[in-house]
């Protein structure tokens, strides 16, 4: 079938013919066009953009090259496409219209104007539906038109009213929507139930819930109000100073008894570890305090040491009992410190972890204290150094010498039960957390066990038919994948392929989801069910958002999706994510801080979000050195590509197909920045991509 071109095909501009074959009647700008729109009494509806906008070309594949679209556009209206470089003049002019009636900007810029070229509508990108309160384009048009055929002399007259009534239309939804309305209740909430003494929410019990303090550093960023960050920050020195921290062997214990954090249930568990190593390292990235990458990498010492699989798995828990007590294998008495250590480094020990003679652990039912001591700080090191007349960084290797010893002593007692199942779900949040942690600590140790760990799951916990397992255990295989291990899974693929760009995590990650999509989605009113359509059939098929222990994997999965739509231009999956944003909105509005990962995706929904393509050599240090500048910020809200720009046909062009207009620039590694789907102009300098990365963008 022979391709139809409109008049752009006449043009030069690599943007304009990008276009010209478009289903939509473009016109260039010129004399052509505006007289026609005279002649046949329409608006024009103009678009400005360049040859390497991301969203430019996100917004013509979702649209104009959309038959439905451009034949309403048609009938609507006149079209116009201009190229910024080619006619900054008249980029200049529409970009300061956009600003003065939208206080935003950028690229996609949408202009629709009457005849004599007097704007009377701006924006940049527009979805072909309307979703997350951003008016569809196909909305728009219908509602220009019932407007132009009705009110003509009032356009003319009072435009920015009509602009303003535009940008107010009140849209039918399924259901409410999580707003940002939303994210300040989940904030207010938390706040009302922190611990301003022990750092955490509420009483005893306390959990870490790290899923909360992840949502509370994001409303710090979006907001800088310094009460998120200080929520974070003493709840995560207050964890890793108590007894909840194993301080000899690393790793956190599964929670508080008390509100102080001194005595813990002892057991540890896989997924507790995986999501704290995350929050302890964007609290790094956020604060740049390296108290808090020494938590992680401890963490990750733990979790390398004792929970990982010859096959490469993870483990899924370790006991609270051992020889029938718990807590056994973790306390100490006094009597054992002084026969291990000689007196100096006794001396000092009991001090600095708070060891008594009579013991701090208590016995729950009388209260009694048990002769054994729970190791854990509360004097700060710098006080206690000045009292042990050592500098800081000379008590820090003095107790780690002493932590040596007692470690080497403890791994001779009896050990708690190990459980080594290795479910899909957890190791799916331990891929992530070790993801990152290789991204920003720069350690490949971490990136290899993630790794291998994605080459277990996907040799032995993957089916013929792609489908996902959820237990390995022994070399035994079985029991279909929940929703949960979908999403943990993908979101570790997705954290696998931001650290390595190698395009078999993305496209693996792809591939999951569809699979996700066609057995979990509800498709009367959407949402995904616990199950798959064709798993066991039980009183209920049940749905579930509330984060509780663990993020839900309706939670997780709203940010997997809105994360692929901006990779890959697949927008059916942001309108998936819209969905998730309005099923579930009746039952979290009450109680939103329940909902805390719900409220991290609904963030990324809302935005700024930052779409992030580097172009430049894989090995060139100038790649490096973009990437490595990228990795040290915390910019939660981003999607972030890799271009080889030495290969002539990278395959990343095949996943996302707008990556191959990008190329370096003056022969240097570049950035392409999109925010909130409008693309800023492409730049090599590592200091104006950071100053674009910290832009704040307003959707309205």
């Amino acid at each position: 079938m022979e391709k139809t071109t409109n008049k752009l095909a006449f043009e030069k501009s690599p943007y304009l013919l990008q276009h010209a074959e478009n289903p939509v009647n473009w016109y260039p700008w010129g004399k052509e066009a505006f007289k026609k729109a005279q002649e046949e009494n329409k608006p024009i509806f103009l678009s400005i953009g360049y040859s390497t906008c991301h969203w430019c070309h996100v917004m013509a594949h979702e649209s104009f090259e959309d038959p439905e679209v451009a034949k309403l556009m048609n009938e609507v209206f006149i079209s116009i496409k201009v190229d910024k470089e080619e006619r900054p003049d008249i980029d200049k002019i529409y970009m300061t219209v956009c600003q003065l009636m939208t206080n935003s900007g950028g690229w996609p810029l949408t202009i629709i104007m009457t005849p004599d070229k007097k704007p009377f509508f701006a924006g940049t990108y527009f979805p072909k539906v309307t979703r997350f309160g951003r008016i569809g384009l196909i909305d728009l048009i219908n509602r220009v038109k019932e407007l132009w055929s009705n009110d003509k002399d009032e356009i003319y007259k009072t435009s920015n009213q009509i602009t303003n009534a535009l940008l107010n239309i009140s849209v039918d939804n399924p259901g409410l929507k999580l707003d940002e309305k939303t994210l300040n209740s989940a904030f207010n909430v938390l706040k009302s139930r922190f611990d301003e003494r022990n750092g955490g929410f509420g009483g005893a019990p306390k959990f870490p819930t790290p899923h909360n303090l992840l949502f509370l550093l994001r409303f710090w960023k979006r907001t800088g109000n310094g009460d998120a960050l200080s929520m974070v920050e003493k709840t995560l020195q207050a964890m890793r100073n108590g007894g909840v921290y194993d301080h000899i062997g690393f790793g956190f214990h599964r929670y508080s008894t008390d509100a102080e954090w001194l005595v813990p249930h002892f057991e540890k568990m896989l997924y507790d570890n995986a999501l704290l190593a995350l929050a302890y390292l964007e609290l790094y990235q956020a604060t740049k305090n390296p108290d808090y990458s020494k938590t992680a990498i401890e963490i990750f010492t733990y979790i390398l040491r004792d929970m990982t699989s010859p096959e490469g798995g993870f483990y899924s828990a370790e006991d609270a009992d051992s020889e029938g007590e718990e807590g056994k294998f973790y306390v100490w008495t006094t009597e054992e410190i002084e026969n291990i250590l000689d007196k100096d480094e006794a001396d000092l020990i009991k001090k600095v972890f708070n060891i008594e003679e009579t013991g701090n652990f208590l016995e729950e039912a009388t209260k009694r204290k048990l002769g054994s001591n729970i190791l854990h700080l509360k004097d700060s090191l710098s006080s206690l150094a000045k009292e042990f007349n050592f500098t800081e960084q000379e008590l820090r290797v003095k107790i780690e010498e002493i932590r040596e010893k007692l470690f080497n002593i403890r791994v001779k007692r009896i050990y708690p039960h190990k459980d080594d199942k290795i479910l899909t779900d957890w190791n799916g949040l331990m891929i992530a957390a070790l993801a990152r942690g290789a991204q920003i600590l720069c350690d490949p140790l971490y990136l290899k066990a993630a790794e291998q760990a994605v080459k277990f799951i996907l040799n032995d916990l993957r089916k013929s038919d792609g489908r996902l397992l959820h237990r390995y255990r022994d070399g035994n295989n079985e029991i279909d994948a929940y929703l949960d291990d979908y999403a943990f899974f993908i979101w570790g693929l997705l954290e696998l392929y931001e650290t390595t760009f190698d395009n078999s995590y993305l496209k693996t990650a792809i591939e999951l989801n569809k699979a996700q999509i066609e057995h979990f989605w509800d498709d009367k009113i959407g949402g995904f069910f616990f199950t798959a359509d064709d798993g066991e059939e039980l009183l209920i098929r049940q749905k579930d958002i509330y984060d509780g222990a663990i993020p839900s994997g309706n939670s997780v999965s709203m940010l997997n999706l809105l994360k692929l739509a901006q990779l890959t231009w697949d927008h059916d999956l942001e309108q998936k994510a819209d969905y998730l944003n309005r099923v579930f909105a009746e039952s979290v509005k009450n109680n939103t801080a329940a909902y805390s990962y719900l409220m991290v995706a609904i963030d990324f929904a809302i935005g700024p979000t930052y779409t992030l393509v580097i172009a430049g050599d894989t090995n060139g240090e100038d790649t490096k050195e973009m990437l490595n500048a990228i990795r040290e910020e915390y910019i939660p809200n981003k999607s972030l590509l890799f271009l080889p720009t030495e290969m002539a046909s990278p395959e990343i062009v095949n996943i996302a197909e707008f990556a191959k207009y990008y190329e370096k620039v003056d022969g240097k590694a570049a950035a392409y920045i999109c925010i909130n789907q409008t693309c800023k102009p492409a730049t090599n300098q590592i200091s104006k991509m950071l100053e674009l990365l910290e832009s704040k963008w307003s959707l309205k």
